[in-house]
């Protein structure tokens, strides 16, 4: 098969910027280390990294829906906090998603029901056409990470989405006639979603509001009680931005109502954090997520900061989900080049120091062909090593992992995996880089004063040695 990358893609990625690329990986994932062992001078010390600092994630959205046990186990395989046969992921992505999580007003699906089970599943005929495929309960999902030692996110607490996040039944408190009128066409400024806050507030039920934010402290106090000590992270709220840009975002306001066809308590993103903050503990890991990379976004954060909210994390989406535009850039389009990558993320970054979450990644092949799948995985290798290599960058996530398991709207083809779980081209770049590449072994020698001295990939490590008798002797150390 021909290179399908043309000679324009290959000078956006070209020798320089290869190794400028290297450069920023040595400055900024690795660190020098010094390890008092107590072993004998000069001896030979293996050093052995066995998990990573800096966190590699995918969600786990098709959790024991795979069709077979096999499939639903090699699934699984993939997951582990420390380096593993079959592993890629250290970090998974837990589905919160109010609508499916919480179906029926006051019955949150923490755990599992008869047609949760694997066997189930497998024995679904048309999977996608279930109301829960891709929303498991999050009870078991939470339990396997925890088996595999691995980072445990939470997708979302807080989103304005009606079509994917928003419940019929909050909406269904509205008076029939406002639920018809938010169906018509807004552009003519008749439908209530289109008139102004004050003629809404007139129009609503006087205690709407407070349901609206009643409902939604619920929601959060819940969850907030199974899983304060036993998730690592969570978007504590989703998508605000573009209601910020549209002045829906105002501060004292009983009631927002947002992009998303959704009515939300008032300023509902500084509401969110303040609610996470009040009820989860301060080891708690809250980002704030977004698509829209802009200055927008990195003044909402900025300006939360400065206000005293807590956040830890900045949440960063980029989905390529049209497999045409993968085809482009393999033909040498600025979007995704070193350029534009750098250019984007540094216009939506709040502040330097501030940790950056690609919390949602979409790469497509162009074509389920050979081609395709080459094309996928040769940019999945050069984007990965640049967002790896900037200084801010804590984690990455990779969306769908499997073909034909996204959202309705969503490519067949951005998987790791085919949908019968064999690997595609893909896989193997990025388990080449997370497993290989990007993981300290070597041997050192022990120092007169019988430590060590070496330099590594951020994070947990064995050493080995043996003591002035012969007996092998191990320790661990951690670079941060």
């Amino acid at each position: 098969m021909d290179n399908p990358f043309s000679q324009a893609y290959r000078d956006r990625w070209n020798a320089d910027e290869q190794a400028r690329i290297d450069e920023d990986i040595e400055k900024y994932r690795k660190a020098d280390a010094t390890v008092a062992l107590g072993a004998p001078a000069s001896a030979e010390v293996a050093v052995e990294q066995v998990s990573h600092a800096f966190r590699f994630g995918a969600h786990t959205f098709n959790f024991d829906q795979l069709g077979s046990h096999e499939r639903n186990e090699r699934y699984k395989a993939l997951w582990s906090g420390a380096f593993a046969d079959g592993a890629l992921f250290n970090s998974g992505t837990v589905a919160f998603y109010w609508r499916p999580f919480e179906p029926v007003e006051g019955k949150m699906r923490f755990d599992p029901a008869p047609e949760d089970a694997e066997d189930w599943w497998n024995a679904c005929p048309d999977p996608k056409s279930q109301r829960f495929w891709r929303r498991p309960p999050s009870e078991p999902v939470v339990r396997f990470l925890e088996e595999k030692g691995a980072w445990r996110h939470g997708h979302p607490l807080v989103w304005s989405n009606h079509t994917w996040h928003y419940p019929d039944w909050l909406l269904a408190k509205l008076p029939k006639e406002i639920l018809a009128e938010m169906l018509t066409d807004d552009r003519g400024g008749s439908s209530i979603l289109a008139q102004p806050m004050e003629t809404v507030l007139k129009r609503l039920p006087a205690d709407f509001p407070a349901q609206v934010e009643g409902a939604h402290r619920r929601r959060i106090e819940a969850i907030a009680a199974r899983y304060a000590d036993r998730m690592d992270s969570w978007d504590v709220c989703n998508e605000s931005a573009t209601d910020r840009e549209a002045g829906r975002l105002v501060p004292g306001a009983p009631l927002a109502r947002s992009y998303g066809y959704a009515w939300m308590p008032g300023d509902y993103c500084r509401w969110a954090f303040r609610e996470a903050m009040r009820l989860l503990p301060e080891k708690a890991v809250l980002s704030i997520n977004d698509y829209k990379l802009d200055a927008v976004y990195a003044e909402q954060t900025r300006e939360m900061l400065g206000l005293g909210d807590k956040i830890d994390l900045q949440g960063m989406q980029m989905h390529l989900f049209d497999p045409k535009r993968c085809e482009e850039i393999a033909q040498g389009s600025e979007l995704r080049s070193p350029t534009q990558v750098r250019s984007q993320i540094g216009a939506a970054h709040a502040r330097p120091g501030l940790p950056i979450h690609l919390s949602e990644i979409t790469i497509s092949s162009p074509g389920g062909d050979e081609r395709g799948e080459t094309i996928q995985a040769g940019i999945a290798r050069n984007l990965y090593r640049l967002w790896f290599s900037l200084p801010d960058m804590a984690a990455i996530t990779w969306w769908n992992v499997v073909d034909d398991c996204g959202a309705p709207g969503e490519p067949s083809v951005s998987g790791l995996f085919r949908r019968d779980m064999t690997p595609k081209k893909s896989f193997f770049a990025l388990d080449r880089l997370i497993n290989d590449e990007w993981r300290t072994r070597l041997v050192a020698k022990a120092g007169a004063d019988g430590s060590v001295a070496f330099r590594g990939f951020r994070g947990s490590y064995r050493l080995s040695w043996r003591d002035g008798t012969g007996a092998a002797r191990t320790a661990t150390a951690e670079i941060r």
